[in-house]
């Protein structure tokens, strides 16, 4: 972003138009460059006198502003003598008062003094006296990451940044409104999404208003730089439009923005994990520590509200068994697995307008699953309940085990389904399967099984078993065999539970210290 000084914009027709670069303005932008690598080595005296020489001849002295505003970035000045300026003054000054310097007589016998205690010479301790002047500076390092087309573009991302900090509001509709959208809030602005009901293009139907720093009760330097940020985003979407209301100086005017005047920033767009609040980073840790069968997901796909679109702050994902009948895609009395997602959203307090906007969004939400963490002060959980959102009260913080709590309803619930879908009576093929495995080919979880009859097996400790091959097992296993030698005959059985089997065939296990344990029959 440039400074406001160097803003450049036609108010032609009464809109508001950023002058952009052109073709012809890259050969200015690689003289500046040029201007720049010229004087590395020298002061930064002698680079200005350059830049100032070519401000006269250019066009518009702001545009060669302008570039080297941006080019100052990319350059590394440094104070460069051989006494620190600041001691060499000190010296210089107390010699000087000691001295009485009226005339230049005196004042070369004032620095001679003063080279004498510096153990310099005169010339040594002139050249550092005023060394740390910005004016005197040495331009060291210059690391240009642009060719003079891509200062230009560079410079046309700035211009636009600059004209849109005093816009009081921005409309953007994006090829990419999910990345639009993740930028926006990972950015913190103040924002809403609206469907435009336009379609057919690229462009999503949804338009995301963000509030400009022009609108706040206190504009703040932070807030707007963090609203210019957001136009790097904007253009990486490919396709894109925006709108913009400027308050010019008291006169409201509208700028228009296309992919057509901007070109992709080589610099990265908002990218950084980041949260809403500290509640939110907190609650998303702890969850994930928990390492649940849900998959937390960050600002899923957007919910309708009306005539407008919520994001919900999370959404929990759950793999869980539907009747095949619903899906037609496996054979009858079978289940398949489907995501069942909850949604999930942080209620803290900001104002009373905030809160009377998510209830009115919540109040016109689809159907949904929907559970809110709600901060106690705002005294709204029964008003959540009545619009059918579960709520979850914290203070301070969203405990972790409430969240499990409301979860663990949904598996219940949803386990009862599976379970009702299924036979009351299964029988696997496999002479062995464990109640994981069968429970994993009908999609649902094993708590929906452990209820069934298995008319053509024996249930051993976690594992099915065909009464057949327990038989084997048990013509195969005599009493004061080593455990070893049982347990590698059981596991050729492909059961996991030695132990169960041992049981289940009447026998123990006698360990003898750490040399191994000896099978035995139960008293």
């Amino acid at each position: 972003m440039l400074t406001k000084d160097l803003l450049r914009v036609s108010r032609a027709g009464g809109g508001y138009h950023p002058q952009f670069t052109g073709r012809e303005d890259r050969p200015l932008a690689a003289r500046v460059i040029g201007v720049y690598q010229g004087h590395v080595g020298r002061s930064r005296a002698g680079l200005d006198d350059a830049l100032a020489e070519l401000e006269g001849e250019a066009d518009d002295f702001k545009l060669v502003r302008g570039f080297a505003k941006l080019l100052e970035r990319e350059a590394t000045f440094e104070t460069r003598s051989e006494l620190a300026p600041k001691r060499a003054r000190s010296t210089a000054f107390a010699a000087a008062e000691s001295v009485g310097v009226v005339t230049e007589d005196d004042r070369e016998r004032a620095l001679s003094r003063a080279a004498d205690g510096l153990d310099a010479t005169s010339e040594t301790v002139a050249d550092s006296l005023y060394a740390d002047l910005d004016e005197r500076q040495i331009l060291v390092d210059l690391d240009v990451p642009w060719d003079p087309e891509e200062l230009c573009a560079q410079y046309d991302l700035s211009l636009a940044q600059t004209a849109l900090f005093d816009a009081t509001e921005l409309r953007v509709r994006s090829a990419d409104p999910k990345a639009l959208v993740s930028a926006v809030k990972r950015l913190r602005l103040l924002y809403e999404i609206r469907k435009t009901g336009e379609s057919g293009t690229a462009l999503s139907e949804r338009e995301v208003r963000v509030t400009g720093p022009d609108s706040l009760f206190r504009r703040t330097r932070r807030y707007g730089t963090r609203f210019a940020r957001l136009l790097r985003s904007v253009t990486k979407a490919g396709e894109w439009e925006l709108a913009a209301t400027i308050d010019d100086r008291g006169t409201e005017r509208e700028l228009r923005l296309t992919q057509a005047d901007l070109q992709p920033s080589g610099t990265k767009p908002v990218i950084e994990v980041d949260y809403d609040s500290r509640v939110e980073a907190d609650f998303a840790t702890r969850f994930e520590a928990l390492d649940l069968d849900w998959e937390l997901t960050r600002e899923p796909e957007p919910l309708e509200t009306g005539a407008r679109v919520m994001i919900p702050d999370f959404a929990f994902e759950w793999q869980h068994g539907v009747p095949a009948d619903a899906t037609g895609d496996t054979e009858a009395g079978t289940t398949s697995p489907r995501d069942f997602r909850v949604f999930f959203e942080i209620m803290g307090f900001w104002t009373p307008d905030y809160v009377e906007k998510k209830l009115a969004q919540i109040e016109e939400l689809e159907s949904v699953e929907l559970v809110v963490a709600v901060d106690e002060s705002l005294g709204v959980g029964e008003e959540l309940e009545a619009r059918d959102a579960r709520a979850i009260p914290y203070s301070g913080s969203v405990r972790v085990r409430d969240v499990r709590d409301a979860l663990r309803e949904y598996e219940n619930r949803l386990n009862a389904e599976s379970a009702a879908a299924l036979p009351d009576k299964l029988v696997p093929e496999d002479e062995v399967v464990s109640l994981s495995a069968l429970a994993a080919e009908h999609g649902v979880s094993e708590s929906a099984i452990e209820g069934k009859e298995f008319p053509k097996h024996e249930l051993v400790g976690r594992t099915l078993v065909r009464p057949s091959v327990l038989s084997a097992l048990d013509a195969d296993i005599e009493p004061g065999m080593a455990f070893s030698t049982v347990e590698d005959r059981i596991a050729e059985s492909e059961i996991d539970d030695a132990s169960a089997v041992l049981s289940r065939l009447g026998y123990r296990v006698e360990w003898e210290g750490l040399s191994g344990g000896t099978v035995r029959e139960k008293d």
